[in-house]
């Protein structure tokens, strides 16, 4: 029967136009009660009633007016929320002040006028009661009668300034929240143990779990303004690790007015826990360099790839050209574009960087000053099982790249390498660090034959987060799916490094860059993967799916390295930003290694290209491989060779 008279209730919906009557009403009732007690039957003679009737007109005229401008009939009054309240508020505050005025007017012509302060404010107060009243009467019956299916979830604000209070009241006062607000956590001292709102400000120390365990707190909601305080510290990584789920907003701003919808309310990533130190650079350095200048970024459409593009596009540039195989993602690059930058000259091209004839072509027509070599095929397993497409893509992409760079008199080769290019254990390192190797010997070259056109620059760093098939979008699909999480090993750890950080020290570095340098980037603490899924399964609140560990695979290390052991660093201006000094080739050898392994590659012999990259690149030893018999075979000719 409940249930009957629930679903009778949830579908139906007073009109605005009633809602806007009944108000009315609720002005006229506090009138005429008024002055029913003020002078009763008796007193009420035809001058009094002459001016109550005035009175009355202009409180529903001026009221009226801030009713439509407040809209404080728009809402549904089961669901009146704090603010809805605050509306009416001001509404009546401001019809009832311009009227006010307009009787002060009245009093100076006639001061018989029968409507003193007295009686005035007794009518503001009671039409004031009246309508916030009649809203939370409707709320609580309807909720009474209704019930609630679930049990409010108690929760704890983590802030204590105006971003956590507008938090704090949304959630009161709007039903739409299952939320019960339980305390405060503030890292302020001065606060701790104060009253805020009916509820305690608590400190986050050792004590608070204990806090929460007795309240039966299990959810933390995160101010927006304290989570871009503490995002890049410690302070959260705790609370997952005690089985305490977050939860955060989009800025205050970004609100419907003063309201907060249940879609506003949202998951802190993983992403926000993982130690980095926030990272700065010299934008104005960058922009100086790109401003009014033709840009060519390869792999446009990967995940660092569009990223540059993005941020090469605030920069001012004369036009960028987009490059890329990938027909898809290319096409959303160029719908992004238009939409964001519908002024910026974009090329889009579909075409494959080892296409010699292709790229000529593009570069002839195009003549771009500064290049972002990103395109490259990067997944470890994948190429131990397709060497000779990583050869062909990553070594021989790169060298057409670079050399036709030098043809038409490009400025700035920028290209993308990563921390499995130090000691490489798979191909994919490996065919990095060949590009590494020639990119140098190249600037090297161009150096002393005093044919310095363009300067050669390299970058290298680790994982980033969230990059296509990187492992937390990977561990977010499978938590998403009720598991199992896939760990290779309970002992891997990686760097990791946001796609924007990335690309913004690859642009600086670009800016500082004078030629033949490897830059390598600070990643700051390396992640062990187990805690990195640990606290993704928690943080998802569902902790009963499990972890299963597969193996190492194929070329894959425990620890990645930024820096061969052999090689030193030299600091740059910039803290996060150094140079790896590294053994320098000769060019005219290089190229004719880097042209014997690629007519290998189109043999399609793994085994003997994969020998032909060992051969340059003697501390390539793979892990976890079929190529380890490879590197048994070298062993064994030099032994014999000794």
């Amino acid at each position: 029967m409940s249930k009957i008279f629930e679903n009778f209730l949830s579908n139906r919906v007073l009109s605005r136009f009633s809602i806007f009557l009944i108000d009315h009403l609720m002005i006229l009732f506090s009138s005429i009660s008024i002055y029913l007690i003020r002078y009763g039957f008796s007193g009420l003679t035809p001058e009094v009633r002459a001016d109550g009737i005035t009175l009355t007109l202009l409180l529903i005229l001026f009221n009226t007016i801030f009713f439509v401008s407040f809209r404080t009939f728009s809402g549904i009054l089961r669901f009146s929320s704090f603010t809805d309240l605050m509306r009416i508020f001001y509404a009546l505050v401001m019809g009832y002040l311009l009227t006010f005025i307009a009787v002060q007017v009245i009093f100076h012509f006639d001061p018989t006028f029968a409507a003193s302060n007295v009686t005035f404010i007794t009518i503001f107060f009671l039409n004031m009661f009246l309508m916030i009243f009649s809203r939370i009467l409707v709320k609580e019956t309807y909720e009474s009668i209704t019930g609630r299916s679930v049990k409010p979830v108690n929760v704890f604000i983590y802030g204590t300034k105006q971003a956590g209070i507008s938090v704090a009241k949304a959630l009161k006062g709007n039903s739409e929240f299952n939320y019960r607000v339980m305390g405060f956590i503030s890292d302020e001292h001065h606060m701790i143990g104060k009253q805020l709102m009916g509820v305690t400000i608590h400190a986050n120390d050792e004590n608070l779990f204990r806090t929460l365990e007795t309240k039966d707190v299990k959810t933390i909601i995160v101010s927006p303004q304290k989570m871009e305080e503490i995002k890049n510290s410690n302070l959260l990584v705790n609370f997952v690790d005690h089985n305490i789920s977050l939860l955060t907003t989009v800025p205050v701003n970004e609100w419907s007015g003063t309201m907060m919808s249940k879609a506003q309310i949202k998951d802190v990533q993983i992403e926000d826990l993982l130690p980095r130190d926030p990272i700065q650079v010299n934008m104005l350095q960058i922009a100086e360099n790109l401003e009014g200048k033709r840009v060519m970024v390869t792999g446009a459409a990967g995940s660092i790839g569009s990223e540059i593009v993005r941020q090469v596009a605030t920069f001012n540039p004369y036009s960028i050209i987009l490059i890329d195989q990938a027909e898809t993602p290319l096409h959303n690059m160029r719908l992004e574009l238009q939409e964001r930058w519908r002024d910026l000259r974009t090329e889009i091209i579909v075409a494959d960087i080892s296409n010699a004839p292709r790229m000529e072509k593009v570069f002839a027509r195009t003549r771009p000053q500064y290049i972002f070599h990103a395109a490259a095929y990067k997944h470890v397993p994948m190429m131990e099982d397709n060497v000779s497409e990583s050869v062909q893509t990553n070594i021989l992409g790169a060298k057409i790249v670079a050399d036709l760079a030098v043809k038409y008199n490009a400025r700035k080769f920028v290209m993308v390498s990563t921390d499995k290019a130090v000691n490489p254990s798979n191909v994919m390192g490996c065919s990095k660090r060949i590009c590494e190797i020639y990119v140098q010997s190249l600037a090297k070259h161009l150096e002393k034959t005093g044919l310095h056109t363009t300067q050669f620059i390299t970058t290298r760093f680790g994982n980033v987060l969230g990059s296509n098939g990187s492992v937390i979008p990977l561990f977010r699909d499978q938590i998403r799916n009720g598991g199992p999480v896939t760990v290779t090993h309970p002992e891997i750890i990686r760097y990791f490094m946001t796609i924007p950080e990335a690309c913004q020290l690859v642009l600086e570095a670009g800016a500082m860059g004078h030629n033949g340098e490897i830059y390598i980037f600070d990643m700051g603490k390396p992640v062990k993967i187990l805690d990195l899924a640990k606290r993704m399964i928690r943080l998802s609140g569902t902790p009963n799916v499990k972890i299963e560990f597969t193996g190492l695979r194929h070329g894959e290390k425990l620890y990645e390295e930024l820096l061969n052991l052999k090689e030193l660093t030299k600091p740059t201006h910039h803290e996060k930003i150094m140079i790896a000094e590294v053994r320098e080739y000769e060019y005219a050898e290089v190229s004719r290694q880097i042209d014997n392994l690629i007519k290998v590659s189109y043999d399609y012999d793994d085994m003997r290209t994969v020998k032909k990259m060992k051969e340059m690149v003697p501390e390539f030893q793979s892990i976890n491989s079929p190529f380890e018999a490879v590197d048994r075979l070298l062993e064994k000719i030099a032994t014999n060779a000794s």
